[in-house]
């Protein structure tokens, strides 16, 4: 292996969308459950992780859905407030570091890309390169995502190995001719990098 992909979400950092809901329900007289549909459960999301919406424009079309009363700053700030550290990953990623080149890989929008890399700029700074979908222009597990994310993992696809919490990604991974560990928060990950031939440290 010369190069280990990382997504974000749920592995370098865990992250709840009910954390922003909290915070945005005070400004809307539509419930929890209703706004949580409007914010992520329709396209307007996934064109704003493709890089189809800029900030801007998903939070006038988040507003006008939700019936959001605040202003885009407000809204911002509660939008991006939804990570915490993981702590298992974040320490693994620099013992790494000496060894493989680094490739973030994840689905994530501007606003949240932002966020986290301010963050955690102490681990996104060990990353040679960084994927994020709105550049990619495609989301995972799309083939086209993992073709764009390929022009920058300077390997062969043989020599890469991609580590996600979602299985259907690891799947499509494996089919664009990666290695794959599908991740669990239980403490195996350098057990799962070393049976695939990762050397740690």
């Amino acid at each position: 292996m010369k190069t280990i992909l990382f997504d974000f979400g749920n592995v370098i950092a865990f992250f709840d969308h009910q954390r922003a809901i909290a915070r945005l329900a005070r400004y809307t007289d539509m419930p929890p459950f209703e706004l949580t549909l409007a914010l992520y459960g329709g396209t307007i999301e996934n064109d704003y992780e493709m890089g189809r919406l800029p900030t801007a424009e998903y939070f006038r079309l988040a507003k006008l859905n939700g019936r959001l009363t605040c202003s885009e700053a407000e809204f911002v700030d509660a939008f991006v407030d939804i990570f915490w550290r993981n702590d298992e990953v974040c320490d693994l990623i620099p013992k790494l570091k000496p060894r493989y080149r680094l490739v973030l890989a994840s689905n994530t929008n501007d606003a949240h890309f932002r966020k986290y890399c301010d963050q955690f700029a102490d681990v996104i700074r060990h990353f040679d390169h960084l994927c994020p979908s709105h550049v990619i222009g495609e989301r995972k597990p799309h083939p086209e995502y993992f073709a764009g994310c390929q022009r920058f993992v300077d390997a062969r696809p043989e020599e890469c190995l991609f580590v996600d919490d979602l299985a259907v990604n690891i799947e499509a991974a494996t089919k664009h001719g990666w290695a794959g560990v599908c991740y669990r928060a239980d403490g195996t990950l350098a057990e799962k990098l070393r049976a695939a031939g990762v050397l740690i440290g």
